[in-house]
């Protein structure tokens, strides 16, 4: 594979970034629960019901925020997504109760629906079919950076100065992005920095080269690969939301460790995850410059993404601290390296005109499923107290998804739309 270009690592370093920011802001939340849980007495339904509003208004985002990348551009869109999210993010300080901690969460949501879809649409401005899915990989690490990053900003400004500025320190730093963001970012064919050679590689593609009309909806929910990709986004998002904002309660609860001690478990997890999003991405780009198409590339990898998630169906039985750690960090990474190549899929089937839409309307699938589960699973725990049947579900969602793209993509290709 070839070396990416000096420019186009730059324009990749920002959707990493931004990307880092983006979860940062939502995995707040998760770490402070069984803290924040004390101070104002949330019950594990409150806390099921304010996550559940993050999902519902993260849903309803994504419906708009992908056609109004398509429409406006990436440049814009991403400015207008970041600014919402960390005005929303500060907003939390202020919050005293679960209703006003809902309407934060829901702002919240809303702003961070529009990091994917701008960020895929870029990579597919930016990066021939060959490199997506690596470059995919590679910003998408971002979440697991920022979940790395996370723990440790937030217990160390929480237990120095408290939960609030926790969220105002963090929900700041979108602002910071954005000026280098408006200062870098055009298309790589409007681009002074861009040569020739390295336009020519990026626009190798027979895609670019194609006229472009606008595309909506209806045309989209017309093809089976789009119901497809929607399917699985549906029933696996939800994994890592619940990755996100369960697991410091989770390791609280079944192994006693508090704000301070779960920092480490957490690096690990995120750490080991972000090395299988971007091993994903490089598998993936591996296997075609093999010599195998793009269709073998990505379904396989799929394939071994999701039989590495299968062990974490044991974890709420294993009582070793480390144990069930390796258990839960093996499932991430799974479920990163799923997604790098799941975001790739999108745009080596939709020409670059649709990838904003498609991502959103992907993304609003997994956002449903993530709003449905987040209820449902704090009902679960506050009726149940166990953690088992979540684990199992969890675990065997990623076959289904294999099985859904095998079957009902016969093979990744472009599709004219």
């Amino acid at each position: 594979m070839k070396t990416i270009g000096n420019y186009r690592w730059r324009i990749l370093s920002l959707l990493f970034f931004a990307t880092t920011i983006n979860y940062i802001d939502r995995q707040i939340i998760g770490i402070l629960k069984p803290f924040i849980s004390d101070d104002l007495a949330w019950t594990e339904a409150d806390y099921g019901y304010i996550v559940t509003t993050f999902q519902i208004a993260y849903a309803i985002g994504l419906l708009t925020t992908g056609r109004l990348i398509d429409r406006f551009g990436t440049r814009i869109g991403y400015v207008w997504s970041i600014v919402v999210w960390s005005v929303a993010g500060i907003a939390h300080a202020a919050a005293r109760g679960v209703m006003s901690f809902a309407a934060a969460r829901f702002l919240l949501g809303f702003g961070e629906s529009g990091n994917f879809p701008a960020a895929i649409k870029a990579t597919a401005e930016w990066f021939p079919v060959r490199e997506r899915a690596f470059a995919s990989g590679l910003f998408n690490s971002g979440s697991t950076i920022g979940a790395i990053i996370a723990p440790v900003i937030v217990s160390g400004i929480t237990l120095a100065i408290g939960w609030q500025w926790a969220f105002i320190i963090t929900g700041a730093l979108g602002f910071i992005w954005i000026f280098f963001w408006l200062a870098m970012y055009r298309l790589p064919q409007q681009h002074p920095k861009v040569k020739q050679a390295e336009l020519q590689y990026i626009t190798q593609d027979t895609e670019d080269n194609l006229p472009q009309k606008k595309t909506g909806w209806t045309e989209l929910l017309r093809h089976r690969e789009t119901w497809a990709i929607c399917s699985t986004r549906l029933i696996s998002d939800w994994v890592w939301w619940f990755f996100l904002f369960w697991i410091p309660d989770f390791l609280n609860k079944t192994h006693g460790i508090d704000i301070k001690q779960v920092v480490m478990p957490l690096i690990l997890i995120y750490a080991v995850s972000s090395i299988g999003g971007i091993g994903g991405g490089w598998l993936s780009s591996k296997f075609i410059a093999m010599g195998k198409s793009v269709d073998f590339a990505r379904k396989t990898s799929v394939l071994l993404c999701a039989l590495i998630i299968l062990p974490v169906m044991l974890v709420s039985q294993v009582h070793n601290l480390w144990t069930a750690v390796a258990l839960i960090a093996l499932a991430a990474a799974g479920h990163q390296g799923w997604a790098s190549n799941i975001f790739t899929i999108v745009s080596d089937i939709y020409p670059k005109n649709a990838v904003g839409s498609m991502s959103g309307l992907a993304g609003f699938a997994g956002a449903v499923g993530g709003a449905c589960s987040a209820s449902v699973v704090g009902l679960m725990l506050e009726s149940t107290g166990s953690y088992f049947l979540i684990f199992l579900t969890a675990s065997s969602v990623y076959v289904i998804n294999w099985l859904i793209i095998k079957i009902f993509i016969k093979r990744i290709k472009p599709i004219s739309i």
